[in-house]
């Protein structure tokens, strides 16, 4: 039986997650902006659920709910990196406003999550980092750019933690969502800049509107997802990535096959900068 720390628990996958790990027997210290938000997602409140409102920009607030975790169960051996949102707009579209506000949640949230979390893991000699990441922070597409660059980042920091911690003992995954049908296209967890530049109709237009579209519609289920989240956390050796969805399987795969081909094209231009 694990301790599991979610941030963004109240709703969507962080929710589905929180469940599942219940469901197996462990106890979850859920965090959310709102604490009775977690309480309404879970009105049984079992005995191993602690909700604990912490807002991912407000470190204080993490140390706090850290603290209360620890008093309250001992330890903590899984610290899921849920929270954030999405954002739709062609790069030059979205204003520095939006990106910046969009990269304090989902980047620099997960940073100060982490630093609130590892000198625990750290301690304890133990543990499994599981950073909430897309498809899209691998294999991104016009109008969701800001938002890729955003998971992009989670990769590159999710890459390096990787050989900091396994020498301390300590797991790191980055999961690589699909399209599930959470709430994540509704107003609620995907914020749209407006379309002002008749330009990119073409190229970012299309994309607005498969989001639009598709809310609801998304071919994963979000229930098996968090099974499959809290499978990995009991594999003898997990994956530092784990996409999640046949949708996610075949971007990675042609973004794969692309940067293979370009590489190889590309070839003697590259070697032949060498001294």
């Amino acid at each position: 039986m694990s301790v599991w720390l979610v941030t963004g628990a109240s709703r969507g996958l962080g929710a589905e997650i929180t469940r599942a790990a219940l469901e197996r027997g462990h106890r979850v210290i859920a965090t959310a902006r709102d604490a009775a938000a977690v309480l309404e997602a879970y009105p049984q409140q079992p005995d191993g659920l602690l909700a604990v409102q912490a807002d991912v920009t407000e470190p204080a607030q993490l140390a706090d709910a850290v603290a209360a975790g620890l008093a309250r169960f001992g330890r903590i051996d899984v610290v899921v990196n849920n929270a954030g949102y999405g954002l739709v707009g062609a790069v030059e579209e979205t204003s520095d406003e939006a990106a910046r506000a969009l990269f304090d949640v989902n980047v620099f949230g997960v940073l100060n999550t982490l630093r609130a979390t590892l000198p625990t893991l750290r301690a304890q000699r133990s543990g499994h980092v599981l950073t909430i990441g897309s498809v899209g922070g691998f294999a991104t597409a016009p109008a969701v750019g800001v938002y890729g660059a955003s998971k992009f980042a989670l990769e590159g920091i999710s890459e390096a933690l990787h050989g900091e911690l396994a020498p301390l003992g300590v797991r790191v995954t980055i999961v690589e969502p699909g399209g599930f049908r959470t709430d994540f296209l509704s107003g609620s967890s995907l914020r749209t800049e407006p379309a002002t530049i008749t330009d990119y109709t073409a190229g970012a237009g299309a994309v607005r509107e498969a989001l639009a579209r598709n809310d609801g519609r998304q071919p994963g289920d979000p229930v098996k997802a968090a099974h499959a989240i809290v499978d990995v956390t009991e594999a003898a050796e997990p994956p530092l990535r784990l996409q999640l969805g046949a949708d996610a399987v075949d971007r990675v795969e042609a973004k794969l096959d692309l940067v293979r081909r370009e590489l190889d094209q590309w070839r003697p231009v590259a070697l032949a900068t060498s001294v």
